[in-house]
């Protein structure tokens, strides 16, 4: 019985830490999910080595509030702003010919969606509309208090 009771819990509880993720994707996917649902790109613009970066993820990206609202009213990407992902948007392929892979788990080489975003610092949060305008810029750390208002 006690059993039971206890893989009840553990499968409930996993149920419970699936749905309080945000539903990450690629740039590439966000706007390929966009023609589809119209919904705008919020876009957590990161760097490997940036300290607030990561805050952000534990404290602010997790807390259940941040990730009702992000998944109901957005297509989410998560855009490291020293990668090497390659996309189209407006017409331009965007990529990041300064990166090496030697260096991916440092500072690395700016991608040319970061500098077309113009993100003066890390982490940055934008939002682009379904005609690929960019409507908003979030600039730094925020709690969820902070950052709910905004979204």
């Amino acid at each position: 019985m006690k059993k039971s009771i206890l893989l009840v819990l553990f499968t409930m509880a996993c149920f419970v830490s699936q749905a309080q993720e945000i539903k990450w994707m690629s740039m590439k996917d966000a706007l390929t999910a966009q023609k589809k649902n119209k919904k705008p790109i919020f876009i957590d613009i990161y760097t490997v080595w940036c300290g607030p970066c990561k805050a952000l993820d534990k404290n602010t990206f997790s807390d259940a509030k941040i990730v009702k609202e992000i998944n109901e009213k957005y297509n989410a990407v998560k855009f490291n702003a020293e990668g090497n992902d390659e996309f189209q948007f407006g017409g331009t392929l965007y990529k990041n010919p300064d990166y090496q892979e030697a260096r991916k788990n440092s500072r690395n080489g700016i991608h040319q969606f970061t500098t077309y975003l113009q993100v003066p610092g890390y982490p940055t949060m934008a939002v682009i509309d379904s005609n690929g305008k960019i409507t908003k810029g979030i600039v730094g750390y925020k709690t969820p208090d902070q950052l709910l208002p905004e979204l």
